[in-house]
Parts: structure tokens; sequence; C-alpha cells
């Protein structure tokens, strides 16, 4: 790639346990590893435990060349860990471990330097579980440049969210970007009426947003801009699990924003990672050389 942009992912590291291996995760991290391999120069903001998870997950993103410089260690918080079961159609649930490391990201000069620099953000709700989080996630996007592209990947898990954490992510971001559960749940909060489009279009002009993109699973995505409204039918693909496959989205989404690609060809490339790592074991696995560039 010609060209590499400083991008952060802002939010949970961990470490997803399925019932017979353990995976790296947390999507603030997945997407730091998918954006890394699209060719950014990708840095994450997060907190991991003084134990030997936390080492093992510094040296995973150092191994995927992702600067760990803004990765801070507590010595009152493990790890974070996520207990995950599959359904026969490889749909994950998950059961994601409280009072862990990532609820507990500080604001450093490290994290500030960073914020000065960074060409896109990228950062979810769940990563603003804890107040101590929250705060830093709202203080890095506000210390941004004004041409930073800040991108709301909502990620919405459990009962770890409410309207107000969501209004006021939403008033920080330019991107949005969810899922068909997720926009339900959107539509409900902030009473958008008619079909996922409509609610789309009605969402982005309340929030001044520059594009929001929707994800449907194996039926595609469609990405709702100032430039039109750009859809992808999906395609087919034997699933070996769907973790990670919507960070791998949003970070091919965040590469095709900043190299200000067409937006039909961004969508169709963010469904051929995103399909590839369906059928993958795990959230970051290596991306095919073909999948590196935008075709």
């Amino acid at each position: 790639m010609e060209q590499s942009f400083r991008i952060v992912g802002l939010g949970e590291v961990l470490w997803d346990v399925f019932p017979d291996q353990i995976h790296f995760g947390g999507a603030a991290a997945n997407y730091a590893c998918h954006a890394q391999m699209l060719g950014g120069q990708v840095s994450l903001v997060s907190c991991v435990g003084q134990d030997s998870l936390g080492e093992q997950a510094v040296d995973f993103l150092k191994q995927r060349q992702i600067d760990t410089s803004a990765v801070a260690q507590s010595s009152s918080y493990p790890t974070g860990t996520v207990q995950i079961t599959l359904d026969s159609k490889g749909k994950p649930d998950f059961e994601i471990k409280a009072d862990v490391a990532w609820d507990f990201i500080p604001w450093t000069e490290q994290v500030e330097k960073l914020a000065l620099q960074t060409e896109a953000v990228c950062f979810g709700s769940l990563g603003q579980r804890s107040k101590t989080s929250q705060q830093t996630i709202h203080q890095l996007l506000k210390a941004t440049s004004e041409d930073c592209l800040r991108i709301f990947d909502i990620n919405l898990r459990q009962d770890y969210y409410n309207s107000d954490l969501i209004e006021s992510s939403l008033e920080l971001s330019e991107v949005l970007k969810l899922n068909d559960d997720e926009l339900a749940v959107v539509s409900s909060i902030f009473g958008l009426t008619g079909t996922q489009i409509a609610q789309i279009e009605q969402l982005k002009k309340r929030f001044s947003l520059q594009l929001v993109a929707l994800t449907r699973g194996e039926k595609g995505s469609v990405l709702v801009a100032d430039e039109g409204i750009f859809e992808h039918s999906g395609l087919a693909v034997g699933i070996q699990d769907t973790v990670g496959a919507g960070d791998a989205f949003t970070a091919t989404l965040t590469i095709g924003l900043l190299q200000q690609s067409d937006l039909q060809a961004v969508n169709e490339h963010a469904n051929r990672v995103a399909a590839y790592v369906c059928s993958q074991a795990g959230a970051v696995p290596t991306l095919p050389s073909e999948l590196l560039q935008f075709s």
C-alpha cells in the first residue's frame, strides 16, 4: 500500500475462551490487527493486567506490528477474558468478565500524543462500560484533530450500554457501524421509523454523520453516505465462527475511507475480508495477500 495512515484502536483487549481453545480478542484489539494487516500504522489504547495473559496479549500485538506504547498495565485488575459458546451456525454468545484491566484505561501523555497524531480512531460501547475507560475514550476523541475520522463501531454486548452512552458516542463520531440487531436497539432508543435504510437516514441526519454502515451477516451490508446508498448482497462462505468479522469489516471500511476509495468498492472489499474471517477460526486470522489490497 502506497500510503500508511495513523490509526488507533480504542478500548478492550482480552482473550476469547472457547470450549476447546483460547483466542486473542476484544473489538478494539481485533480492529487494530486487521487495520495493520490492511496497511495502517496502528496503535492500540487499552489496558492489560500484570499477568501471563497480559504478557501474551502484548506479545501477540507486537508480533503483528501493533504499537503497544499506550497499552497500560494494571497491578490491581486482571487481563480481560470472555467465555464464548457457539450455536450451530457459528454465531457466538458472550459471557464477559467484569472488573478487568480494560475497564481502567488511564489517560496518559502517550495517549494524548497519539490523539493529536491519529487520522482515524475506532471505539465501541463495551469499552465504555466503566467510568474510568469511558472518560479516557471521550477525552481522546475530543483531543483529535478536526479532520480525524472518528468511527463508532457500536458493538452492543449484554447490558453494558444505555441510551446516554450511545447518544454521547454518536455526538463524537463521523461514522457509525452497526448490525441488524443493534439497529433495532438504536431505533427503539431514538424512535426511528420505516425501513432499515429510512431508520439509518434519520440517524445519520440527527447526528450529522458522514456515513453509516449496516452489516447484515450472510446477507451483506449497506453503506448510507452523503454520496448515496451502496448495497452488497453478501458472499457465501463456509463459516468456522463469526467472531471478529465485524471488526474486520470496520477496519477495511476505515482504510477505504482514508484512501477516499469508491464506496461500492469499499463495501465489496469489506464483505470479502469479513467473509474470509468467518471461514477461519478466531478473530484475527492472517489475511491472504489478495485481500490486503483493494481490488
